[in-house]
């Protein structure tokens, strides 16, 4: 089953894809795509990599996000991933022009074919302001853009406001292996 797990910043939108991961009750593979630029950011992660199981396996992509959940997704496997957005800005500030629209197809191609659970974690930009700068309004669209269509993709979308998820798609339920994939 493929989950993706909107919210605002601090909504809970993490700890409920960990919770969910862990009533999976498969192995779990977190795969980061957060970059510690400064201290604020690294204080982020870290609170992050303290709260989560010592169990899991940990890897770290900023860029190849579909590379690596080709790599690591199994049947008997949980992948959760935790940020798309931040996965976007690394993806629109890299200096390759071709690394944006290359890394989200990719990724779109990727998600409907892997084996096993796949909980991806994002946030919702899009319910405020339309932001001044150029770069900004691209985030917002290019962020509202791969909802979409990740929605589309997953079987079970959830909405995360003050900790309490609602189901956009699907069940609130953690899913049984057997029939992820």
């Amino acid at each position: 089953m493929r989950s993706l797990i909107l919210g605002g910043a601090r909504s809970g939108k993490s700890a409920l894809a960990e919770r969910l991961a862990s009533a999976s009750g498969a192995p779990v593979t977190y795969i980061a795509t957060g970059q510690a630029g400064d201290a604020e950011m690294a204080a982020r992660i870290a609170h992050h990599r303290a709260r989560r199981p010592t169990d899991w396996a940990c890897v770290e992509e900023p860029l190849a996000l579909a590379g690596a959940l080709r790599r690591h997704a199994a049947p008997d496997r949980c992948l959760l991933v935790d940020c798309l957005t931040l996965w976007l800005g690394n993806l629109l500030i890299d200096p390759d022009p071709t690394c944006f629209e290359r890394e989200r197809s990719a990724l779109l191609e990727q998600v409907p074919t892997l084996p096993g659970a796949l909980l991806m974690v994002s946030n919702e930009v899009g319910m405020g302001v339309v932001p001044m700068g150029a770069l900004s309004r691209r985030f917002v669209d290019e962020a509202g853009r791969l909802h979409q269509d990740l929605a589309q993709r997953c079987e079970r979308v959830l909405f995360v406001v003050a900790g309490l998820p609602m189901a956009l798609k699907g069940t609130l339920e953690p899913f049984p292996m057997e029939s992820a994939g």
